[in-house]
């Protein structure tokens, strides 16, 4: 396999992408380092890895405007079945932290956490299935765009399902969101959406009478694992939890300005990763969160902005996606350390700790980077 680079003087970045990128990397590295004085001695040294994810993962999307969006789109199946096979081998071979199997130990390296890829093969086989179906059925019929869909749902069932094992229903959930919004960018019927949630909201429905009427029956049913999720849901809306009660009292606790740098008044679990945006919100105040939630908002309207700019129907099914699971992130963990949305293990893109979560979206970085780039092309 042979990848020629095209005319590489040429080669720019998005000032809207990278700026952003650069202030959320000096973000993290700073609130992770805020951490400090509140966790143990094995978290002192995360805001120094933070910033070597950080190195890595910008070299990684840079080395992705070396292979260019063609390449990902014409090796997506590989990819799709490297992510399957990773989520398969993670079962058997990974860590069990929390009673979740979700990352592999790697040596002198850490951790790695296979969904977070999965979700950018998904972005990938997803933009070129809904091109390639478009361009074959310009009108297609209902049965199909039926057999299209009932693909589709095969396609993203696997990874969810063997996700939902382990357990990590965040990822699910993303991988749900991203499914929904490239469908609905890729022009199918939108009555196959109304079945959609009427499936979904029939299924909750029913979850919830057998969940209230009896919790022995519904563990007997769906298990333990399951019954623990939606246990930390009914702790949120009854506003229980030590993890939520403390992030409240943080925040709430440090006015405008905040409580100063590193000073973080009071310890909650996961402080350096899901519950970040707290950190953030106690150390630096009101004045500090709204800073970071505007960063993030001119983030994704630059994104967007892109999206149509996009000449390649893959590149703005691809980008709507990207768009989709990082709105959706970044409502959710901000939403839900405010005490507004459940508690889901879901963190705050580019500006949490994590080794796979940062990577995985640089390597969607480099995608955009590509389709903001016209004037330079890679081909396979």
């Amino acid at each position: 396999m042979v990848i020629k680079i095209k005319n590489i003087s040429k080669f720019k970045v998005e000032n809207g992408i990278i700026i952003p990128i650069i202030l959320f990397g000096i973000i993290s590295i700073i609130s992770i380092y805020c951490t400090k004085s509140t966790l143990g001695a094995d978290f002192q040294d995360y805001w120094i890895k933070q910033g070597i994810w950080y190195i890595l993962g910008i070299g990684l999307a840079y080395m992705m405007m070396f292979l260019g969006n063609k390449f990902l789109y014409n090796n997506a199946w590989w990819f799709y079945l490297l992510g399957v096979l990773s989520l398969v081998l993670v079962l058997f071979f990974g860590v069990t932290r929390k009673n979740a199997t979700c990352w592999f130990k790697i040596p002198y390296i850490g951790t790695i956490q296979p969904s977070e890829f999965m979700k950018v093969f998904l972005i990938i086989i997803l933009a070129r299935l809904i091109h390639e179906f478009n361009e074959k059925y310009l009108e297609p019929t209902v049965y199909e765009e039926f057999k299209f869909l009932l693909k589709i749902i095969i396609l993203v069932g696997i990874p969810s399902a063997l996700t939902f094992i382990e357990p990590d229903t965040g990822a699910v959930m993303i991988y749900l969101i991203i499914t929904i919004v490239m469908l609905f960018i890729g022009g199918v019927r939108k009555r196959w959406f109304f079945l959609l949630f009427m499936l979904i909201g029939g299924i909750l429905g029913i979850g919830t009478i057998i969940y209230l009427s009896s919790q022995d029956l519904f563990i007997k049913i769906f298990g333990t694992s399951l019954f623990y999720r939606i246990d930390r849901i009914t702790n949120w809306s009854s506003s229980n939890g030590m993890q939520l009660k403390n992030s409240l009292i943080a925040i709430g606790s440090a006015g405008v300005f905040g409580h100063g740098f590193n000073h973080t008044p009071i310890y909650f679990p996961e402080m350096q990763t899901d519950f970040i945006f707290a950190v953030i919100a106690s150390n630096f105040g009101l004045l500090g969160a709204a800073l970071l939630i505007l960063l993030i908002i001119f983030f994704d309207m630059n994104l967007v902005h892109i999206t149509f700019k996009a000449n390649d129907f893959m590149d703005k099914y691809a980008i709507g996606g990207i768009v989709a699971v990082l709105l959706f992130q970044q409502v959710q963990n901000i939403s839900m350390t405010i005490g507004l949305l459940p508690i889901m293990g879901i963190t705050l893109p580019f500006i949490s700790y994590g080794g796979s979560s940062l990577l995985s979206y640089m390597l969607l970085v480099g995608m955009i980077f590509n389709v903001s780039n016209e004037s330079l092309r890679y081909t396979n």
